[in-house]
């Protein structure tokens, strides 16, 4: 596991989900309430994934250059991304145009019925 990871299992944890998970949180909030496209999750995400490969290096002595450990917290962090994305956008369409929209679940919206 610690070769996939380029890091041993709690610092990945900590490192990738906790400290970045947080700020993938706030970046596909941020690109959310601002009405970007999804796909700018992906640039995002990849320039997290640098910044989390560098700080496990710096601070846990891990592996730099791992192309498995870069990919697997790209993929991670990209996807938190987007999931968190499509989850403010939902709610905000909903919450932004009531009259037009109502809630279909967690990530999606569909037209309000006008059969009152």
């Amino acid at each position: 596991m610690d070769t996939l990871l380029g890091t041993s299992l709690p610092v990945f944890i900590g490192m990738t989900l906790l400290l970045f998970g947080f700020a993938a949180f706030m970046t596909g909030q941020a690109l959310a309430n601002t009405w970007q496209p999804i796909w700018k999750a992906v640039p995002y995400g990849v320039l997290m994934a640098i910044g989390n490969r560098f700080l496990v290096f710096a601070l846990y002595d891990g592996d730099l250059l791992s192309l498995s450990g870069f990919l697997v917290a790209a993929l991670v962090l990209v996807a938190l991304t987007a999931v968190f994305h499509r989850l403010v956008q939902a709610r905000k369409m909903v919450s932004q145009y009531p009259w037009l929209y109502e809630s279909a679940g967690l990530f999606g919206w569909r037209e309000r019925r006008s059969d009152r």
